[in-house]
């Protein structure tokens, strides 16, 4: 038994200290990965949310093993929650003004903008694939999705961050 599953063994018995430790160990993956779905200002509230979450429900994970994912898991849930009452507060696209003058003449993408576009479980696929270079069965597994699912999100992503890089760069 390697150490994580010892720790997540004792933390599932209310161990805090335990608990405290596999937080400290996951913190900076499950922001970066929030942050991907929920944007920068959410993402430490939605990992706290999704922490407490995964804090009551871990006497109940079956294998010690599997917590890395499992937690990822939890969080995801909780960002798109908060990723549904979001969309009320965003605005298309579209229907934001080109700048009037540029003062560099080329192109330039707001890649931060393009993500937040996509929803939140494209923003997630992506974000588990591009910056964690995960496997197609390793983001199945934290989102409980098929690997053909994943690869659906994932094509569909691309198709419209390109149909929008390519509108973006011809105005």
């Amino acid at each position: 038994m390697n150490r994580e599953s010892e720790l997540v063994l004792r933390a599932g018995q209310g161990d805090q200290a335990a608990f405290g430790r596999l937080v400290e160990q996951h913190w900076v993956r499950l922001v970066r990965l929030a942050r991907s779905v929920v944007g920068e200002m959410e993402a430490e509230d939605a990992v706290q949310d999704g922490l407490l979450r995964a804090w009551r429900k871990l006497p109940g994970l079956r294998e010690p093993a599997a917590f890395s994912q499992w937690v990822s898991r939890v969080v995801l849930r909780v960002c798109f929650r908060r990723a549904r009452g979001q969309v009320a507060g965003l605005v298309s696209l579209e229907a934001v003004p080109e700048p009037i003058s540029r003062s560099n003449p080329e192109p330039r993408i707001d890649v931060g903008r393009l993500l937040a576009s996509l929803p939140p479980r494209q923003r997630a696929v992506m974000h588990l694939t591009v910056v964690e270079g995960m496997t197609d069965s390793e983001i199945a597994g934290i989102l409980g999705i098929a690997a053909s699912s994943v690869r659906g999100h994932r094509r569909r992503a691309r198709g419209r961050l390109e149909q929008q890089v390519a509108v973006g760069v011809e105005s």
